[in-house]
């Protein structure tokens, strides 16, 4: 057998799935490569395996590079032959180096255990109630063969396949597989725990089901391990003790699943081993629980999440883009009126934007008559809702003469038509009729906090040849340049008032 990462043989969803799922150190498997085809292996020290058990254990399944497979016995060949949708697949039994090798068929979604710990288990009751139902028809087959039971059923022995289907594994080996670590004993029957019996029974096997089916209602690790304050050895003392009330899983009030369900599981983890129901029971109940489902099996059952999950990821994903268009359309409102449209879509694309020539274009320059003075009678707001008010209104005049606002500075204000639209000669006309409509609108306009008090406009015109181009980067602006723009500023700044 020629082991390598499971990375390096195919790619597609599998191959993620498939790795991760056994990267977890709790993981009992390591992937493996047998005749190019991934397959799942534990590996046992020589030491734990007597001579009598390996006799009992080997069987021919071939050759592979690095490791050769032994003959074996009937007992192998009836550990072959064992077939159920729930019985994960026992390839043999091999040699690599020193260590006993037991080979089992690929389930790419990894233990049971993994998927609790990934918090990938949906919610749903069918969902869960199917999976348990897998563990239970898995265990009733094994009760039924020549095996009689497990010996050591835990989440980390029940594999689970890309369909969601739960595979039983790690079975018919109990010398190869008992673990001598304490945390394996979280699912032994308190029987087991308080005697010196080696194998599996199948009481025990129900009580190790009922705790398996725990992790799967509560989607939380075996007895909330990490969300309990006492540790293993501690837990492990309390099974123990046993008594009227005996220490059991905790299954949360909201968990989504069937009283019928729950009162099965618990019925199954019993102190008296005697008071347990057979497996043949358990399967024959959930059966009838999950007949009454409208759902008739998991697949369907997941295409039809995932179909309902599609219309309303396509709702929700249609909810967003329209609120992302409505949005751009702000977006875009807003930087058309802080640059000229072509230059905001140029800007957009990321593409830059040239200086452009303009051979007559007309340019306004207004600034209010003693502003200072005026500014100096009120406060900071005062002043910020005088000017909102007065250049509201400007910026309205302006769209009704099609002339195109550049920028206010304080109680400034700098405007241009003929650019960045060519209007031939009506920018004359347009900037003085709005002149006009400028100093009318400012004839009743009145300060608010003082109504005695008047606005005055001083205005400069000119016309001429001009320049145009976008100034800086993170704040970039629109900005005039050339003698005509210089001689409308200064007929403004030594004009009279009201002219």
């Amino acid at each position: 057998m020629e082991k390598k990462s499971y990375r390096s043989l195919k790619s597609g969803p599998s191959t993620i799935t498939s790795t991760s799922a056994f990267d977890s150190p709790e993981s009992i498997f390591t992937v493996a490569l047998l005749d190019s085809d991934p397959v799942l292996i534990t590996k046992h020290p020589p030491t734990l395996l007597p001579n009598s058990a390996l006799d009992n254990c080997l069987k021919h399944v071939g050759k592979c590079k690095h490791l050769e497979i032994k003959s074996s016995h009937r007992f192998r060949l009836q550990l072959r032959k064992l077939d159920q949708d729930n019985v994960n697949k026992f390839f043999g039994f091999s040699f690599d180096g020193l260590d006993y090798v037991v080979v089992w068929k690929m389930c790419p979604r990894g233990s049971l255990q993994a998927v609790i710990a990934r918090s990938s288990m949906s919610t749903d009751s069918f969902f869960i109630q199917c999976l348990i139902r897998d563990v239970a028809e898995g265990l009733n087959y094994i009760h039924k063969s020549f095996l009689s039971s497990h010996a050591h059923l835990s989440s980390a022995s029940c594999l689970v396949t890309e369909s969601f289907q739960v595979k039983l594994c790690d079975y018919g080996l109990p010398e190869l597989t008992r673990s001598s670590e304490i945390t394996h004993k979280l699912w032994w029957a308190p029987e087991l725990l308080n005697s010196s019996l080696n194998g599996g029974t199948k009481s025990a096997d129900v009580y190790a089901f009922a705790i398996v089916a725990s992790e799967i209602m509560a989607r939380q690790p075996v007895w909330n391990l990490y969300g309990d304050n006492r540790n293993v050895e501690d837990l492990i003392k309390a099974i123990k003790h046993g008594g009227s009330s005996p220490l059991r899983p905790t299954i949360p009030q909201d968990v989504d699943i069937s009283s019928e369900v729950l009162s099965l599981v618990r019925s199954c983890w019993r102190e008296n081993a005697a008071n347990r129901p057979s497996m043949d029971f358990v399967c024959e109940q959930l059966r009838e629980i999950l007949s009454s489902s409208s759902q008739k099996n998991l697949m369907d059952h997941v295409f039809s999440i995932m179909e309902e999950y599609t219309f309303t990821l396509e709702q929700e994903v249609g909810d967003r883009t329209k609120e992302l268009t409505d949005e751009k359309k702000k977006a875009d409102l807003l930087l058309s009126r802080m640059l000229p449209k072509e230059v905001a879509e140029r800007l957009k694309l990321g593409q830059s934007v040239e200086p452009e020539g303009f051979d007559s274009v007309t340019v306004f320059f207004s600034d209010v008559v003693k502003f200072t003075a005026l500014a100096a009678k009120c406060s900071p707001f005062q002043v910020v809702s005088l000017l909102n008010e007065l250049y509201s209104s400007f910026d309205a005049i302006i769209e009704e003469h099609g002339a195109y606002k550049v920028e206010s500075i304080g109680d400034g204000y700098l405007c241009v038509s003929g650019l960045p639209v060519r209007n031939g000669h009506q920018h004359v006309r347009e900037i003085a009729q709005m002149s006009i409509s400028f100093m009318a609108y400012v004839d009743g306009f009145r300060v608010v906090p003082f109504p005695r008090e008047r606005i005055q406009l001083r205005i400069g015109l000119n016309s001429g040849p001009c320049v145009a181009g976008v100034v800086g980067l993170s704040m970039p602006r629109y900005c005039l340049f050339g003698d005509t723009v210089n001689t409308a500023s200064r007929m403004e700044s030594n004009g009279k008032r009201e002219c």
